[in-house]
């Protein structure tokens, strides 16, 4: 069953390689990510699956010790996804996932055993609960890295541009991390998540399916939205 997850953005900037001289923005952030990766290292789970983004229309596994990198970048940065088990080469992780392992590697946390998953925006929120409820079953103690940007489009100059249902719909999905409410993340609309070019409504999801029945708690650690997008970092425990 689910006994922590941890929720963190997943812009490459968040790596200080990546963002150079704008590293010092995102420092807040940062700490609100090492503090949540502590909670689940209190947990000591039996498994830890690091769920991100994807581009694909199937959800895509990826084993520990696959590998990514921050090359597309501009920076000569590779990770790993927890320990070297001699894994074969694969296919590299998607961003979401390699920041991730950036994550958890800076952290030193990876005594579980550590699985990555990478979810598109293609699948449905029903989807994304089935994927989170057999998560959930893997382990007695399982751990969830769930990585995920909010809505790109709450400034002028945001990538997606300035769109009037961006603050909002970044707000439910803030109230709904903060209080660990799955039927609240279940039910954040995948076209407008689309539209909004949210990162992070199919992990969220993922999230609530596995945390049906467990009985969390959430707390949210930082909520700000750095160059229009909202980032998030919250512990379900």
């Amino acid at each position: 069953m689910l006994v922590a997850a941890a929720v963190c953005p997943c812009p490459p900037l968040l790596v200080p390689e990546v963002a150079a001289g704008a590293a010092p923005e995102l420092e807040d952030a940062r700490t609100a990510c090492a503090d949540a990766l502590g909670v689940l290292a209190a947990a000591r789970p039996g498994l830890l699956v690091v769920v991100g983004p994807g581009d694909g229309a199937e959800p895509a596994t990826h084993p520990e010790g696959a590998r990514g990198s921050f090359r597309g970048f501009g920076v000569g940065l590779d990770v790993r996804l927890g320990r070297d088990r001699g894994t074969p080469p694969g296919p590299p992780l998607p961003y979401g996932l390699a920041v991730g392992a950036w994550l958890l590697g800076r952290a030193g946390r990876t005594d579980a055993p550590v699985e990555g998953l990478a979810v598109g925006e293609e699948l449905t929120a029903a989807r994304c609960a089935g994927l989170g409820r057999d998560l959930a079953a893997r382990a007695d103690r399982v751990a969830l890295l769930v990585l995920g940007d909010g809505s790109a489009c709450r400034t002028l100059k945001a990538p997606g541009y300035l769109d009037e249902r961006a603050e909002p719909f970044d707000a439910a999905a803030g109230r709904a991390l903060g209080a660990a409410d799955g039927r609240a993340l279940a039910a954040l609309d995948p076209g407008t998540a689309r539209e909004l070019k949210v990162s992070g409504r199919a992990p969220w999801q993922v999230l609530a399916g596995a945390a049906e029945g467990a009985d969390l708690a959430g707390t949210v650690l930082y909520e700000d939205a750095p160059y229009g997008v909202g980032y998030f970092v919250a512990t379900w425990s």
